[in-house]
């Protein structure tokens, strides 16, 4: 992990509780190459916390909500309390996943003869145009080769990585799209459209799975992976409503677009 990445104020991120004090619990991050966070023992649970211990231990993985983030300092501020149940396991998922796919890259590398600083800049263009590496592994499991037309990569490292994907990969049968436009020019307007797109990224529906990306200003793409059109259609709709009424109920302002859909058989 390149030392010059942090998570941001809002994330939720995977740790493992190294040292737990009288006043709160040190953590490594699992997803930012082990730098350290804080839990100050007000953020472990709502309400009063006598023994931090009855909540935390060292060698525990938790799931936890950056508050602050000071780079300078290198000092992350945690909240374990301001974590849900839903948002945990989701989380929880996409830690285990990003894990499978950074193995399946590297028996990609192993394969193709790939060095590691040329995979380590690999990585980061696949982040930049999909999100996440397990989402790479998603879409090339949906659109084979057609999935990289606008990423530039060598044909070997493109074969190699349709060929994991599919024999990995077991997709639902329905991919769908929309695309929401999301406005808000007051001074908190950023914050406010964080909170929006949080509220079109809730998801209960089992087997369905939806991701926001920002694909430039003011436009986010929806997409739903679902084991039919009928659901998919549904959580597209209920995610890109409460994108939108979430900000305009805050003082911005929202609009859905559709987008047409891809269907596996």
């Amino acid at each position: 992990m390149d030392e010059n990445i942090w998570p941001e104020s809002g994330d939720f991120v995977v740790c493992a509780v190294t040292n737990v004090t009288d006043f709160g619990a040190y953590t490594s991050l699992e997803e930012f190459g082990g730098k350290e966070g804080f839990i100050h023992i007000s953020e472990i649970k709502a309400g009063w916390v006598k023994y931090v211990r009855d909540y935390v231990r060292e060698g525990q993985k938790i799931v936890c909500k950056v508050l602050n983030v000071d780079s300078s300092r290198r000092h992350i501020d945690l909240s374990l309390k301001d974590v849900n149940e839903h948002q945990k396991r989701a989380k929880i998922q996409d830690w285990k996943n990003e894990q499978k796919a950074f193995k399946w890259l590297q028996f990609v590398a192993e394969e193709t003869g790939t060095s590691e600083d040329e995979m380590d800049t690999l990585k980061l263009k696949l982040l930049e145009s999909f999100g996440s590496l397990y989402s790479v592994f998603e879409e090339v499991a949906i659109n084979a080769e057609d999935a990289f037309n606008e990423v530039k990569m060598e044909k070997k490292l493109v074969t190699s990585i349709v060929t994991v994907a599919q024999n990995n990969i077991k997709l639902p049968f329905v991919d769908i799209a929309g695309f929401v436009d999301l406005n808000c020019y007051l001074p908190d307007g950023i914050e406010i459209i964080k909170q929006a797109l949080d509220a079109g990224n809730e998801n209960d529906e089992e087997e369905v799975r939806v991701e926001i990306s920002y694909t430039g200003a003011p436009r986010y793409r929806i997409k739903v992976i679902a084991p039919d059109y009928k659901k998919a259609e549904a959580v597209l709709k209920k995610s890109a409503t409460a994108a939108i009424s979430t900000i305009e109920k805050l003082g911005g302002k929202g609009e859905f677009h559709r987008h047409n859909n891809t269907v596996k058989a």
